[in-house]
């Protein structure tokens, strides 16, 4: 038995029928990631010492009937801007390189308390700063399904150590699209929830009002069970939501009936390729036959989605980017002369070209005469933005749309043009500047071979809306994996 093609809630419950045990999943996945990585490059950091270790533990609370939940002994992989106790945590960047945190974030020990081995820690675009998981300083992520390509970013390593069958299920987070855009370039399945439902206790922060944490794994039931377990009100996190019960595992069942789904005219305009769209158009046939509510609908303000969204996620990064001194932690240039040289050479030396234009871009809108043309606006564009999704859903239970424009690009193309790879999340930054819940899905492949993802969209803690919406498609059509 291949222990690795099995989804994660598979392999749970293999492990509490004492078909499998923990340490074998745990080697399993080792051996995969020795056997390929080389290629495909998904992880900074593979703990493998710490995770047979744990897996020990996990397999003896699981024993004695103390872990019984449905991810309990599977292997995860934690996106490396997730702070983890004793354990590298680098944000794919040199001004990291040696910081190990004394703490670990609050989903990651979540999940730990429900019995997860983390086998690592993944590669991903600096600090978050990407769509393509090219601008880390630990090299580029390929695409399971094509080396020559990306696999999406910022969390790349995530999603195509998920398609490369290199872990069971991972965490990403989720600042404009970064969970939901590698999930549909690698085929798989990527949940984007609602802001404040997972708390950010530990997330290191790229634009705080818009990160989330979220779960990818190659079907609906792996990324709601690992959902569930990480929901929840956390006092250290001002932005967690207090609200009770996260019972995200009753909203898998295959009924659409009578459900409303609206598409935005928008998003299947100019700049979609005609391959995506017939992808997604064929997910709202597929849902128009099992009785749900399919029409186009109109989505006001989208077209000024893309310059708000980098206006505010640049202004906050340049904020939360100041941290990073070489004086406190983290790296610091070797030769300088007084304070103010080591703050100016540790970060020429340590940050990375994407990182360095967007905190410059953040730094100029917040500067004085040019806060009000800039950032202000931005905001007050948030806010119609936001006004638009709320006025739709009053007539649509989810909005449905392709999660990206194209297919995954090849390795290079992006870098080349940022404004054109800014574009590409056209279709995912206003579901964050509106703090909405979405959820990516694999609905296909174009004639290169490369997967295409639809997004499904849900009102604020509309989750089981948009699983039982992508669930019910996802029973249409069989997991396709890349030949790796």
């Amino acid at each position: 038995m291949n222990l690795m093609s099995l989804t994660a809630v598979e392999l749970g419950k293999k492990i509490k029928a004492k078909e499998v045990s923990v340490v074998e999943a745990v080697n399993a996945a080792l051996t995969q990631i020795e056997k390929q990585d080389a290629k495909f490059n998904c992880y900074v950091t593979v703990d493998k010492e710490g995770a047979l270790k744990r897996a020990e533990e996990v397999q003896k609370l699981i024993d004695e009937g103390k872990l019984t939940g449905p991810l309990a002994g599977v292997p995860v992989a934690i996106k490396d801007n997730m702070c983890t106790k004793g354990l590298l945590t680098t944000c794919s960047s040199k001004i990291l390189n040696n910081f190990v945190p004394t703490y670990t974030s609050e989903a990651v020990r979540n999940l730990e308390n429900a019995g997860a081995v983390i086998i690592g820690k993944t590669n991903m675009d600096e600090f978050a700063m990407g769509s393509t998981t090219e601008t880390s300083a630990y090299g580029v992520t390929k695409n399971p399904w094509n080396a020559e390509h990306v696999p999406g970013g910022s969390s790349g390593g995530s999603a195509a150590a998920v398609a490369a069958e290199e872990c069971f299920y991972a965490l990403g987070s989720d600042t404009g699209g970064s969970i939901r855009q590698p999930s549909s370039f690698c085929g798989v399945t990527g949940i984007k929830p609602t802001y404040g439902t997972v708390s950010r206790y530990g997330l290191i922060a790229y634009a705080s009002s818009l990160d989330q944490i979220g779960p990818i794994a190659r079907n609906v039931s792996d990324c709601v069970a690992a959902l569930e377990v990480i929901s929840g009100h956390d006092e250290k996190d001002s932005t967690s939501v207090p609200t009770k019960g996260y019972s995200y595992m009753d909203a898998l069942v295959d009924d659409v009936k009578g459900l409303r789904v609206g598409i935005p005219s928008g998003y299947l305009a100019n700049g979609l390729e005609e391959e995506v769209k017939q992808g997604v158009l064929q997910v709202a046939e597929e849902l128009r036959k099992k009785g749900a509510i399919v029409e186009e609908c109109d989505l006001k303000g989208i077209e000024y989605a893309i310059p708000a969204y980098y206006v505010i996620a640049s202004a906050e990064a340049s904020s939360n980017l100041s941290r990073y001194d070489g004086v406190k932690y983290g790296y610091r240039t070797e030769k300088f002369e007084g304070l103010q040289d080591v703050y100016k050479k540790t970060r020429d030396e340590g940050f990375g070209d994407e990182v360095k234009r967007r905190m410059m871009i953040g730094a100029f809108v917040l500067s004085s005469g040019y806060y009000d043309a800039y950032y202000n606006k931005a905001l007050r564009v948030k806010a119609v933005i936001k006004n638009a999704f709320d006025e739709l859903f009053e007539q649509y239970d989810v909005l449905l749309g392709p999660t990206a424009p194209t297919t995954a690009p090849r390795c290079g193309e992006s870098l080349s043009d940022p404004l054109k790879m800014y574009l590409g999340d056209i279709y995912t930054v206003s579901v964050n500047l509106a703090g909405l819940p979405a959820i990516s899905v694999p609905c296909g492949v174009d004639s290169k071979g490369l997967p295409i993802g639809a997004q499904f969209i849900g009102k604020p803690f509309g989750e089981k809306e948009i699983i039982r919406a992508a669930y019910s498609y996802e029973q249409t059509r069989a997991y396709a994996r890349p030949e790796l």
